[in-house]
């Protein structure tokens, strides 16, 4: 009578152990799975740059290729600038908003072509107008919110052999991010510039002579 009930209980206990460990087990969250969602919750709790942290971030990126300037020549500091110029220029919408009402009447290829080749330009002008570095340094000014939404970063390139600069950034968000949509150097605004002069164009002489104008200056820009 004894082995029975030794025997019994053996099975008892062994049938509940396994259906604790198997329960356990189901329970279980895998360890590359843990990772993954701590690395979501990171990335959700790391908060987005400010408007003037993309701004700083930026003018930190392109100080620091001006001091490679003559060595990295046109194509290299093309190369440098490209990935911190996208990261913080919504360079669609400057194109969309320098079109304005035209913007409309282009077809989805000559939206696409165009964008391209805004895009070059944009990279470039940076490449040939920051070329050469003379103890140039950005000073933040201050900053102010605009009716829409927006945010104007004013700031100062100081330039101890010339007289200074003051650039005025103005910002929109793109999704959760901050990005320049437009900078005005002493006063006058580029994107008012690029408007007059593209629209113009536009009315003129059509797309392709657009396009054909955008890719001349990028060609001149390279030369330099």
């Amino acid at each position: 009578m004894l082995s029975f009930f030794k025997s019994r209980w053996f099975r008892i206990g062994f049938i509940l152990f396994v259906v604790s460990v198997g329960s356990s087990s189901a329970g279980l969250v895998p360890e590359a799975e843990i990772e993954t969602r701590e690395a979501v919750q990171t990335a959700k709790e790391t908060p987005k740059p400010t408007a003037k942290e993309i701004v700083q971030i930026f003018q930190r990126e392109l100080l620091d290729v001006m001091k490679q300037g003559e060595a990295l020549g046109f194509h290299g500091r093309y190369t440098q600038l490209e990935k911190p110029i996208l990261n913080s220029h919504d360079l669609t919408k400057v194109v969309r908003i320098v079109m304005g009402k035209k913007w409309r009447g282009l077809t989805a290829q000559q939206k696409t072509s165009l964008s391209e080749v805004f895009s070059r330009l944009s990279i470039s002008a940076y490449a040939v107008n920051f070329k050469v570095f003379s103890g140039e340094s950005f000073v933040y000014l201050s900053e102010n919110e605009t009716a829409r939404g927006g945010v104007i970063v004013h700031t100062l390139l100081k330039r101890p052999e010339d007289k200074d600069v003051k650039f005025d950034y103005m910002l929109k968000k793109k999704g959760e991010h901050w990005r320049i949509i437009n900078i005005i150097a002493n006063g006058v605004s580029d994107l008012a510039l690029k408007r007059s002069e593209y629209t113009s164009l536009l009315k003129r002489k059509g797309f392709e002579s657009l396009i054909a104008k955008i890719n001349e200056k990028i060609d001149n820009y390279a030369k330099q």
